[in-house]
């Protein structure tokens, strides 16, 4: 049984170091295990497996009237288990895709203010937000719009400029005094 509690222990203490240590012990192996072995055998997998092995032993062994082969055996079952779980949610981790970063296509439509004068014809600047980070762009419009006029953007012509309109301000409703 000690034999068995042993081989837990060390899976447990594996896992440890390899999650302290975060990959630096799989380089000890200098890349001789990728290939077709590439996913399965990382040390959390082994962990796993042996500590699954070793405990499911020792809980089999103490438990039953069966010997260390049937204890081996069901500690292999369990251990091969837990080492597949351990592997598809390695998996399941490195698929794991956030959402798709803000395109500049996306800004048709929002509002800005003029951070520079736009001239009636040529360029100003807007400030605008972007996936809730401010950006500053080159606006151009139809006519010339102050410094600080609330503008919405009509159409993104190229990666660094937009063309904007100017918000009438009758329309705007002042959310300081709305009821």
């Amino acid at each position: 049984m000690s034999l068995f509690l042993g081989l837990g222990s060390g899976g447990i203490v594996l896992l440890v170091c390899a999650l302290v240590f975060d990959g630096v012990l799989e380089g000890v192996f200098g890349g001789a295990l990728d290939g077709p072995f590439d996913g399965w055998l990382s040390l959390p997998l082994i962990a796993g497996f042996v500590s699954m092995l070793g405990f499911t032993g020792a809980i089999v062994l103490g438990t039953t009237g069966l010997g260390p082969g049937a204890a081996a055996v069901c500690g292999g079952v369990t251990g091969t288990g837990a080492g597949w779980l351990t592997y598809r949610f390695g998996r399941s981790l490195a698929r794991d895709a956030s959402a798709a970063a803000p395109r500049r296509a996306e800004l048709v439509g929002s509002a800005g203010y003029v951070v520079t004068p736009i001239p009636a014809a040529g360029y100003g600047e807007v400030l605008l937000r972007l996936g809730g980070q401010p950006v500053k762009c080159a606006a151009t419009a139809d006519g010339p719009v102050p410094l600080g006029a609330e503008v919405w953007v009509t159409a993104v012509p190229s990666s660094t400029s937009v063309s904007v309109r100017s918000v009438d301000p009758s329309s705007v409703i002042d959310h300081r005094t709305a009821p």
